[in-house]
């Protein structure tokens, strides 16, 4: 079992990345983890762009639940993105937060099966002006340095172009 961790900047490249890396198995599971938006357009563009770059073979599962899957799927997940963990659970209070990271790093480790996962880099700009931007940025921000601890291969994409940070790291 493997954990890719490949994150970047809105329009980076981290889906395309993954979807690369992903080519290498017979048969995958890409987990769309987001609640369906049918009546946002941007968004269903976006969905549309994502599938043609998939191929027929893969198995898709479009749910923000992911402890169901990883209760429900076998086989490699690509998990694009994980972002939308962090929107299912950011009305949650800090203690319920922190339960739910545990979880979600204890099933990250306990799967059998190698994992893709993207992930949103944010909070290299300005400082929200909304509460719930912040609630955001700072648990994102959680989830990518907890799944970095754990994972094999950790990735990040700029401008089109992957950097292995595993590579040229210093831990802090």
């Amino acid at each position: 079992m493997a954990i890719t961790l490949i994150t970047g900047a809105i329009k980076s490249g981290k889906s395309e990345f993954a979807e690369r890396k992903a080519l290498r198995f017979n048969k995958i599971t890409y987990v769309a983890l987001s609640k369906p938006h049918s009546k946002d357009k941007h968004w269903q563009n976006k969905i549309k762009l994502h599938k043609s770059r998939r191929p027929s073979s893969w198995d898709v599962i479009e749910n923000d639940d992911l402890f169901y899957v990883f209760k429900n799927v076998s086989g490699p997940l690509l998990i694009d993105s994980i972002g939308g963990f962090v929107v299912k659970y950011i009305n949650c209070d800090n203690n319920e937060w922190k339960n739910n990271l545990i979880l979600l790093k204890s099933y990250l480790r306990e799967y059998p099966s190698d994992i893709i996962i993207v992930g949103e880099q944010v909070g290299w700009g300005l400082v929200s002006e909304y509460k719930i931007g912040n609630i955001f940025t700072e648990r994102i921000g959680e989830v990518l340095r907890d799944i970095t601890s754990i994972a094999n291969d950790n990735w990040l994409t700029i401008n089109g172009k992957a950097i292995k940070l595993d590579d040229i790291f210093y831990d802090i």
